[in-house]
């Protein structure tokens, strides 16, 4: 089966229906059920955040409780990039299956309960499991929670909003360090606070109880009626419109194996998302669970306040970046920031031995700048696949760029140990040189590669 892009379904739809659809689109409403939803999705990517952050936290007094052995200690710190990977690979498929607002709701059920459930998880392998459950949950939402996300709410909307969602994830991410440096963690507060990721989960699926399935799922599968009640009810469109986004739906197609995410057409978008995301959260991973690490290792003095320095640019980065992503157009932005990001980590690996003043100054540039650069990571998936791929392509590419991070997370202290910082930063500089190329190479512009079906969601 052949599956069209949503560029050769926008040339389909001929020039002289683009123009009343592109405006169509640009005056499409902003509703509560939009916000709504997108509420959803961020508080799905906080819950990661602080999920994956407060284990760093706790596992010191954990290591005490338990007794745990280094082994452990490893295996509870990859405990939920593990599950990530699974409910990444294995449920994005099953969102073009069977729908995404089942996986939608149901897999926060899951998150809830195992967030629960850690505070009675008193021997390492219960909490391994629980964490491994909380992972392949969170896994299942990196899949469709963007995927849902963009198509339901308005396309002039798409970039900034699913931008958005890393910045709740550092939220998340720093929320709980901050938590866990100024609680006093011992036995008891370990498992409260390790425990509490169930209360934004809860929060999540509450307001996901009621969400509908898309309407673009619903039309492909030729379910038109249903979705284009969805259309109406739900994102405010009129009839005409409702049926324009029907018509366009047609070409669509209902479903498609896996194997096209490799065919002819589709595999340079695929192995562009492989690389364009590995080659981000690699280095973004390791250099912030080692960052104590890295700046003793640089000699760079205050270490504390430079700590919370960095991790105050990580915030703002976040927020500003959501600018550019929206106004400069995905490929200039992803090779852009690509090339400042290896410019500096170079510029640390040459200056390794310099003062910390020196070195601080590409450290805080790189911190900034990657984390403005990482809020398009929940952007382009979700572009550069069609509907019928999108979930199995999302989740692929989610899977296979949590390997690459456990790969650099699980590298990076064996190379400070034995080869230093100035090697450790160089190596790291030449995966972001590596994407720079492949960015420079491979990544399509998809901010105005949109369907006329698309345009109407």
């Amino acid at each position: 089966m052949a599956v069209h892009t949503e560029a050769a379904d926008a040339r389909t739809a001929g020039d002289r229906d683009a123009a009343p659809v592109r405006g169509a689109a640009s005056k499409e409403p902003l509703t509560g059920f939009h916000i709504r939803v997108t509420a959803t999705t961020f508080g799905a990517n906080f819950s990661d955040g602080y999920a994956l952050g407060v284990i760093g936290a706790v596992l010191p007094a954990l290591g005490t409780d338990m007794h745990l052995s280094g082994v452990w200690e490893g295996l509870l710190g990859a405990s939920a990039l593990i599950g990530l990977f699974f409910g990444s690979i294995l449920l994005g498929r099953v969102a073009d299956v069977i729908g995404r607002q089942k996986l939608y709701l149901y897999n926060f059920v899951l998150i809830a309960v195992a967030s629960a459930a850690q505070f009675w998880a008193h021997s390492p392998l219960v909490l391994f499991l629980l964490r491994l459950a909380i992972g392949f949950g969170l896994g299942a939402d990196y899949a469709v929670g963007p995927t849902l996300l963009s198509e339901f709410v308005p396309s002039r909307l798409r970039g900034v909003l699913l931008g958005s969602l890393t910045v709740l994830w550092t939220v998340g991410y720093v929320l709980a360090n901050v938590l866990g440096t100024y609680i006093p963690i011992n036995g008891t507060s370990a498992y409260w606070l390790l425990a509490s990721g169930a209360v934004p989960a809860l929060l999540v699926l509450l307001l996901r109880i009621g969400i509908p399935e898309s309407p673009s799922w619903l039309a492909a599968r030729g379910r038109a009626a249903e979705a284009a009640k969805i259309r109406r009810t739900y994102l405010g469109q009129s009839e005409a419109t409702a049926a324009d986004a029907q018509a366009a739906a047609a070409d669509q197609p209902p479903a498609a194996r896996y194997r096209e995410l490799f065919a002819p057409g589709q595999a340079t978008k695929t192995w562009f998302g492989v690389v364009f995301y590995s080659a981000q959260v690699l280095p973004y991973f390791a250099i912030y669970t080692f960052m104590p690490q890295i700046l003793a290792t640089l000699q760079i003095s205050g270490a504390d306040t430079q700590n919370l320095v960095l991790n105050l640019a990580l915030l703002l980065g976040g927020v500003i970046g959501l600018w550019p992503v929206q106004r400069l157009g995905r490929r200039p932005f992803t090779i852009g920031t690509f090339a400042i990001l290896t410019l500096c980590l170079g510029a640390m690996a040459v200056l390794s031995g310099a003062s910390s003043g020196a070195l601080m100054v590409p450290f805080l540039i790189y911190t900034f700048v990657m984390a403005g650069a990482s809020t398009i990571t929940q952007v382009y998936p979700a572009e550069l696949f069609p509907t019928a791929l999108r979930g199995s392509g999302v989740g692929f590419l989610n899977g296979t760029s949590r390997v690459a991070s456990a790969i650099g997370t699980f590298v990076l202290p064996v190379s400070l140990s034995h080869f230093g910082a100035g090697w450790s930063m160089g190596w790291m500089a030449l995966v972001l040189l590596l994407g720079t190329v492949v960015s420079v190479a491979w990544a399509p512009e998809t901010s105005d590669t949109l369907t006329a079906e698309d345009l109407h969601h």
